[in-house]
């Protein structure tokens, strides 16, 4: 627990003082509120330093307490912008949230007294009254029961309670806050704060005030009263949705009541608001199981259905929609008898909004009736079945209501939110009427109504198929293809085809779902089905119609995909799994790659879904009867007790596939045994691993089958979770041979190296660690690249066995580690730097490091503690290493130390760390520069201002030497070096280490460039296109490679200004709802009571392109009608190609000269490449045109970017007499004023030699 604390207040401190840091800067700052904070938190950080006292939030917190004492009593109590007192609040805001709670509850009386009686005084000006908010919250959040009873406190919170309805946005808002978070945090015996009780009471007095008209007028507006209580009835119901879940459930009722008074006062946003808030009311009360609202329910319907809005009114409407569909849904899981009742009433007032033009209206009713479908109940469905095809029951009435709005013109512009809303009937109908049958209340009902929509989903013009699909989808699932298939055939046979039947090959993906259909439906319907299939397939390739082949190709698929929809726990495994069966399974996985991963999927959600329906065996009956599962617990441990049965046959299969394909699609395979395994009994997996061992030590001793020994490694890796410890510890001896770990096929050495520290986290490997390091340090003459990652990974698990006494092994292991950093692979540097780092760990925990016993050191050699300092000792011995890969490897490797031991490292190890580490920075290698500069910025990051502050002399000088090398992006990350430095140890102290002028002269560009950045952010926040663009990088995950390679420079690397580009798309019109369009067809006239939703479009008509329309642009032949094609004639594309060809050879001279990538020749030779201006790009950019448009109509229609001014008198030139025309001057009849005249400018002459004057 103290560890805990301690961690916790020093991660205060480092929020805290990230937040100071950014108001230090500020003491130079123009603005006086800025300003008047950063001096007092000078003067009091020079007071701390004087006394040589920590930085501490309860320093922080007692000093500004003393402050404000005494600015009261000097009656300094002014509130301007630059005055001590705002000041005094707005640090004591940002520090109070990092102060200890029991040094507030000490010091509370003081704290009322000075702060308290300021509120009068501080309602005038907004900002000081903020950070007073801000500092009550912190305060109210650190109190016990007892001291919120204190009669300050209590009228403090009386004050805030009122700014909760304060004109001003800002305040409003903080108060509002305050108070959710108050009573989101009660004191910790309580579960409910108790002052609940007293802001539902003035939330209540309040509404009671806004829906009868008698709240004050507000003193910042003018407007007249009625506008004002509405506006703060607005003000109030957004204060109090965040606030009623944390309100006592007693004082709901009253709100609620109250809540439907508001709609009388004729606001619209008012009135929406409202119904808003008692529907999340009703939507909390159905998920967190509380009865706050349940016995409202029936007043709130009343009250509700009472007061319908008119349909044409667009705004209230949505929202009372909503509270009838959530209300209705709380009564049913309250009282679903007394729901019931209510059902049909409710279901005809929301569906007559369906009609309305609004899309938000349409979906509230969509989203209201789909929560009614979950209304119905057993009864209503067993009175509609009893009742008859012709029966007048609710549920009956609706069905026929529904199916006479799918074919009503009335109904055409909901025919999306029409179809989501038989959706959710279909799926809530999938009770079964009869526990004893499997028919359901969608397939005695619903039938027709789906096959309708079948019907529909196949007219060519049916615009809104993704919306019957999910109807269709829907309804397979609920009554299983079986059910579906028979009222809605498929028709992909030729005899379907011959007989004008129409194809339905759209239901064939929709198998691929849970559905309670028999597997034995699979093998007896579309079996037979395949193999007719798959035998026109093999007629029509072998007869050369290869489109029709394919054809059949994919039909084939399509139903063997959904062969995994029939092995969700079926119930008749043990008589549709026959002999014959898994025969035709067995040999579409050997022959047929293809098929084979639907195959795949299919078996293993044939064990998975009998596993989970299982696991509920020990659940209560009810639950188990009501869950969806189309059979019992009982029936899925029988059908895995068979499935056992059938494990050995099967790994048989499974092993043998897995050794015919390649190596990238044996993942799908060894998911498929790692399931079967984990069902098979013990003496089944002995068996296979027996097999599989055998079979292993046989490709070992033959000298080029890589391939079959990396495939059974594979195998024993999938087998090794269920292997017992015998087994375990003869597959660890045989891994770690020669033969294995030596072997020249990489993927073998990979795969040993990984069964092996698999063997070690299974936990079951009983070996010696010292023994296992000495045999892998034998070993590693022959490592494979490739097998690094998981040989480090390996020692990262044989570290953790290591005895504390035995510690002396860590220094052999750390040059591997240490360059396994510089790996290619990334995954080998990860696993490299881990192992790094457990070796610290290791060592941090503790122990001795016998000296003599470590290799190259005397062998009367004193024992060593074990410790992170001298394990940081032993890994810089790397800096002396021979060669600059090493030395720059183990620079590396301390910064990742540095990173995750910075809190176990003692001052005086960062110090010489740092110190050693600097002198590097001047070395003439740049792999040692680059990794000395990822220190030096990680340690800038995270190691205390105190270590680094009188470095900084030697350090900045050091990084200006390389701020001017391009190469390997060195100037880049100097700069960037350089801008966390400003930010940590301010401007001053960094350019007054920079010594030189010239040096100095970066860190002055540097500012410069942070500045104009910092305005051109200005400029383009208010440009909300550019705020959504994304900048910088995006973190790793990893926080040592985010803080090494992450936040890159805020700094562009060039001064020229971005160019944003923007989507050069038209003015959308917003608010303009496309209408709902017949579709003419000119061959067949159009029967309006019938098949309308086929008729239906929502394109606009004069944008629908019609059939055949381009066929006019071709010449025909009069008797045949064919198309006449004229080989003489060239086409488009050849004169376009033609005459784009022309134009490059015209113009190459011209682009030579004028563009930016050509060049001239001088008088004396030399060439001069053109400059690349801004002019130059604009001139290229408007000479582009589309090369499409060889006849000039893109030039004649593009506007240019800069318009040519219109001469002198060119409003008198006429515009049809082309006679009075004069070319190269003005026209002759064109007459001016004087006025006109004098503001012509001189004419610029030309001289001999070509230049103006």
């Amino acid at each position: 627990m103290s560890v805990g604390r301690s961690f916790t207040s020093d991660l205060q401190v480092i929020v805290m003082e990230e937040a100071l840091a950014k108001i230090r800067p500020h003491t130079t700052s123009n603005l006086a509120h800025q300003k008047a904070p950063a001096n007092l938190l000078q003067a009091l950080e020079s007071t701390f330093q004087e006394k040589h006292a920590d930085r501490t939030p309860t320093a922080y917190f007692a000093a500004l307490i003393t402050t404000l004492d005494g600015c009261i009593q000097k009656e300094e109590a002014s509130l301007g912008d630059g005055d001590v007192l705002p000041a005094e609040l707005y640090l004591l805001a940002l520090v109070a949230p990092f102060v200890p709670p029991p040094v507030i509850q000490t010091n509370l009386n003081t704290l009322l007294s000075l702060t308290a009686p300021l509120f009068p005084a501080l309602m005038a000006h907004a900002p000081p009254l903020r950070s007073q908010l801000t500092l009550y919250n912190a305060v109210f959040r650190a109190l016990d029961k007892s001291q919120l009873d204190v009669s300050a406190v209590r009228q403090s919170f009386a004050s805030i309670l009122q700014l909760c309805l304060d004109p001003r946005p800002k305040v409003r808002k903080k108060a509002a806050d305050i108070v959710k978070d108050v009573l989101s945090f009660p004191p910790s015996p309580l579960i409910r704060h108790p002052y609940a009780q007293r802001v539902a009471e003035w939330a209540h007095i309040a509404l009671q005030q806004a829906s009868s008209g008698a709240l004050p007028k507000s003193k910042s507006s003018g407007k007249g009263s009625d506008t004002s209580a509405a506006e703060t009835a607005i003000h109030l119901l957004a204060f109090l949705r965040p606030v009623l879940p944390n309100l006592p459930l007693d004082a709901i009722p009253p709100i609620t009541t109250t809540l439907l008074t508001l709609p009388r006062l004729g606001n619209p946003y008012l009135s929406q608001a409202a119904y808003s808030i008692l529907s999340d009311l009703f939507t909390a009360s159905t998920t967190t199981g509380t009865a706050s609202a349940i016995e409202q329910i029936p007043a709130v319907l009343n009250a509700v259905l009472e007061s319908p809005p008119a349909k044409a009114d667009n705004s209230i409407s949505p929202s009372w929609i909503r509270v009838l569909g959530d209300a209705m849904f709380a009564y049913h899981v309250a009282d679903v008898l007394a729901c019931a009742a209510e059902f049909n009433k409710v279901w005809k007032t929301v569906w007559s909004y369906f009609e309305t033009k609004h899309p938000p209206t349409r979906k509230a009713v969509a989203e209201s009736l789909a929560l009614l479908t979950r209304c119905i109940t057993s009864s209503i469905v067993k009175d509609s079945i009893s009742d008859g095809e012709a029966g007048k029951s609710p549920l009956r009435s609706i069905i026929s209501q529904i199916t006479k709005a799918l074919d009503s013109l009335a109904f055409a512009s909901a025919m999306q939110e029409l179809l989501s809303v038989i959706s959710a009937l279909v799926s809530n109908l999938g009770v079964r009427v009869d526990p004893a049958k499997s028919t359901t209340a969608t397939e005695a009902l619903l039938m027709p109504l789906v096959s309708k929509i079948a019907d529909l989903r196949i007219h060519k013009g049916f615009e809104h198929k993704e919306a019957a699909d999910a109807v269709l989808s829907t309804a397979m699932r609920v009554v299983g293809p079986a059910v579906l298939l028979a009222a809605i055939p498929l028709n992909l046979e030729p005899s379907d085809r011959q007989a004008g039947k129409e194809p339905r090959a759209f239901l064939l993906p929709m198998l691929n779902q849970p559905h309670p259909s028999l597997l034995g439906h699979f093998v007896s319907y579309f079996v037979p089905m395949s193999e007719r299939m798959f035998n026109l397939q093999q007629k029509a390739d072998s007869e050369g119609r290869q489109s029709e082949a394919k054809v059949w190709s994919v039909l084939v698929a399509q139903i063997w995909t959904g062969f995994a929809g029939y092995c969700h726990a079926p119930s008749d495994i043990k008589t549709a799994l026959t002999p014959a069966f898994s025969q035709l399974l067995s040999q579409l996985l050997y022959s047929q790659p293809d098929l084979r991963p639907p195959v795949l999927r299919g078996l293993k959600a044939l064990i998975e879904s009998n596993k989970i329906i299982a696991s509920q065996l020990d659940t209560d009956m009810e639950e188990s009867s009501m869950s969806d599962n189309a059979i019992t617990p009982e029936q899925a441990s029988q059908n895995l007790t068979f499935l056992k049965t059938q494990v050995e046959s099967w790994f048989a299969v499974f092993f043998n596939v897995f050794g015919s394909v390649d190596r990238d699609n044996r993942g799908m395979v060894g998911d498929v045994i790692g399931v079967w395994a984990g069902l098979a009994e013990k003496q089944d997996i002995a068996k296979a691993y027996r097999k599989v061992v055998d079979l292993f030590r046989q490709s070992l001793q033959q000298s080029d089958n890589g391939n079959t020994t990396a495939m059974t490694q594979d195998l024993l890796i999938l087998l090794l979770p269920f292997l017992d410890a015998q087994d375990i510890a003869a597959l660890f001896s045989t891994c770690l041979a020669q033969e294995v770990l030596c072997h020249k096929d990489n993927g073998v050495q990979k795969r040993s190296y990984k069964i092996l520290a698999k063997l070690l986290e299974n936990g079951k490997v009983e070996e010696d660690a010292l023994q296992t390091f000495q045999r892998l340090d034998e070993l590693s003459v022959g490592l494979a690249p490739a097998a690094k990652k998981d040989r480090f990974i390996l020692l990262s698990l044989l570290i953790l066995r290591v005895p504390s006494e035995s510690l002396h092994i860590i220094p052999s292991l750390i040059p591997e580690a240490i360059l396994g950093t510089k790996e290619p692979s990334e995954k080998a540097r990860s696993a490299a730097f881990e192992l790094i780092v457990a070796m610290g760990q290791k060592m941090s925990q503790g122990g001795i490091v016998k000296r003599s016993m470590v290799d190259g050191m005397d062998e009367d050699g004193a024992e060593a503690q074990a410790s992170i300092n001298e394990y940081m000792t032993m890994v810089a011995g790397g800096l002396a290493g021979a060669s600059p890969h090493m030395i720059s490897a183990t620079v590396t490797a301390v910064s990742r130390l540095v990173f995750e031991f910075r809190e176990s490292i003692d001052t005086q190890m960062q110090t010489e760390i740092f110190t050693t580490l600097l002198v590097f920075l001047s070395s003439a290698n740049r792999e040692i520069i680059k990794s000395t500069l990822g220190y030096i910025k990680l340690a800038i990051h995270t190691l205390p201002i105190e270590l680094l502050r009188p470095h900084l002399k030697e350090l900045v000088p050091a990084l200006l030497a390389w701020s001017h090398d391009h190469k390997n992006h060195f100037k880049a990350k100097v700069r960037h070096i350089f801008e966390r430095m400003i930010r940590r140890f301010g401007w001053n102290d960094v350019y007054q280490a920079a010594g030189e002028d010239q040096a100095a002269k970066v860190l002055v560009n540097i500012k410069k460039r942070k500045e104009r950045a910092k305005r051109k952010r200005a400029r383009e926040d208010d440009d909300e296109e550019v705020e959504e663009a994304t900048k910088g990088k995006v973190p790793t995950g990893d926080a040592f490679e985010d803080v090494l390679y992450g936040s890159e420079s805020e700094l562009d690397d060039s001064d020229e200004d971005e160019q944003v580009s923007r989507p050069m798309t038209g003015p959308k019109r917003k608010g303009v709802e496309q209408g709902v369009r017949l579709r003419v067809d000119d061959d067949e006239p159009m029967d309006l009571l019938q098949g309308v939703a086929s008729r239906l479009t929502n394109a606009q008509a004069n944008r629908r392109r019609k059939p055949g329309q381009d066929a006019g642009r071709f010449k025909t032949d009069t008797d045949t009608g064919k198309i006449v094609i004229n080989e003489d004639e060239e086409s488009d594309i050849e004169v376009s190609s033609r005459k784009a060809s022309k134009d490059v050879a015209g113009s190459a001279y011209r682009e030579s000269m004028t563009s930016v990538d050509g060049f001239t020749r001088g008088p004396n030779g030399r060439i001069k490449f053109n400059k690349d201006t801004k002019k130059r790009r604009r001139e290229n950019e408007d000479e582009d045109g589309d090369v499409e448009m060889a006849d000039g109509a893109a030039t004649a229609t593009k506007k240019n970017k800069r318009p040519m001014e219109p001469k002198l008198g060119h409003e008198f030139k006429a515009k049809k007499a082309g006679g009075d025309v004069k070319k190269g001057g003005v026209d002759p009849y064109a007459y001016m004023s004087l006025s006109q005249a004098a503001k012509k400018k001189g004419r610029t002459r030309t001289g001999i030699a070509g230049k103006h004057r």
